[in-house]
């Protein structure tokens, strides 16, 4: 047995194990013990029991630490340009994505393993303990492998999106595309993967390739996930929860046949509000689909187009003030939704056996995460117990 760390005077604690009508599991002068990577303990800080090590939160809050589900943090290049475009009124598309390809597949493995540290190191800083990395900018076999391999040094959540756009030398040949993604380009990804994904959109691919994408990734043992309805309504919401699917990312445009489905189902909706600030499109509204019974993640989204951000504490805000989510909600959303969407029951909740991966907020509350939006609120990380910041 380890040593035993305990963190006492928690003014405020989140642990999302649900309370009545507390759906965040809310407890005050709260304390935490930490043994061997894991917590073993929670209560009352009056009740907590001996430890080796000792440490003072100062009525401090503390959460669990966030559970990003959703990036794209291997690529090369940059669409600065593209973004300034953007603010000026020209319109987001799907297609945008092909300028990120050349970039990336000149880059070396150094290059973009330097650049996907950089990521994970600013995402550390901002409470996010736990992230799931796609590939989806090599578009072709020998980058896209690349790409997976790369996230598999960091991460056990890899998302094989081969399935993102149809690359340049495919144009008007996406069916051609197809065949390679579901031949040998799952072929060389799925050893380093753990999902599959593809972008269900007009622009990218058809429900018809869309469907045989994740039911090639199916029978190789990767789990579905999919983009769908962030250009505007589709059958890919329908499409994901046939087929199973962990996650629906983006649903900027869903039907009420859509929410229906969502919320008679076991699949997530993981919002992406950094998204819509960037590409000015319409928030979704988060209201709706809580009420409606939808489990709701909340993820950033990190890549160069629409959406680069690595602040999951920004994100909060956003779903807080543009998308009709309590703080509560948003803070459950993008740790306990996050886990939820990855479907993994040890991280996203303070609980006795659960992963200790806790953030400390420089905050008497989290709601400071929405009230005081853009300000450095993370005053320490753990991650397996192990304290990652200096």
């Amino acid at each position: 047995m380890g040593e035993r760390m305990l963190i006492t005077n928690i003014g405020e604690l989140t642990t999302n194990v649900a309370d009545g009508d507390d759906l965040s599991g809310t407890r005050r002068d709260a304390a935490v013990l930490i043994e061997d990577g894991l917590i073993s303990w929670v209560g009352d800080a009056d009740d907590a029991p001996d430890a080796d090590e000792i440490l003072d939160a100062e009525g401090r809050a503390m959460i669990p630490g966030f559970v990003d589900s959703h990036s794209h943090l291997v690529f090369g290049g940059d669409r600065a340009v593209e973004f300034e475009a953007r603010m000026a009124g020209q319109k987001y598309a799907a297609g945008g994505i092909r300028s990120t390809v050349a970039a990336t597949r000149a880059a070396t493995d150094d290059e973009l393993r330097d650049r996907l540290y950089g990521f994970l190191e600013e995402m550390l800083a901002q409470g996010t303990t736990t992230v799931e990395i796609k590939s989806g900018y090599g578009l072709d076999v020998a980058t896209e492998e690349r790409l997976v391999r790369l996230a598999a040094e960091v991460t056990p959540e890899v998302t094989f999106l081969g399935a993102h756009v149809v690359p340049a030398e495919y144009a008007d040949r996406g069916d051609d595309y197809v065949d390679l993604v579901v031949g040998d380009m799952l072929d060389a990804c799925a050893p380093h993967a753990k999902w599959i994904d593809v972008f269900c959109e007009t622009g990218a691919f058809t429900v018809p390739q869309s469907r045989r994408v994740l039911e090639a990734g199916i029978a190789r043992g990767l789990a579905p996930r999919v983009h769908a309805s962030q250009l505007g309504p589709g059958e890919g919401v329908q499409l994901a929860v046939e087929l199973g699917a962990a996650s629906i990312d983006h649903g900027t445009y869903l039907t009420d046949d859509d929410v229906t489905a969502l919320a008679a189902s076991d699949t997530v909706l993981t919002l992406l509000p950094g998204v819509e600030f960037s590409t000015r499109q319409p928030y979704p509204d988060a209201r709706r689909l809580i009420d409606a019974g939808v489990a709701v993640a909340l993820a950033c989204d990190t890549n160069p187009g629409s959406s680069f951000t690595s602040s999951m504490p920004f994100c909060i805000a956003i779903a807080v003030r543009d998308m009709g989510m309590t703080t509560a909600e948003a803070v459950w959303a993008a740790t306990a939704g996050g886990a939820r969407a990855l479907r993994r029951d040890d991280i996203g909740v303070i609980a006795p056996g659960m992963r200790a991966d806790l953030v400390l907020l420089d905050a008497p509350t989290r709601v400071h995460l929405a009230y005081r939006p853009g300000v450095p609120l993370v005053a320490q990380v753990w991650k397996d117990g192990v304290a990652r910041l200096e």
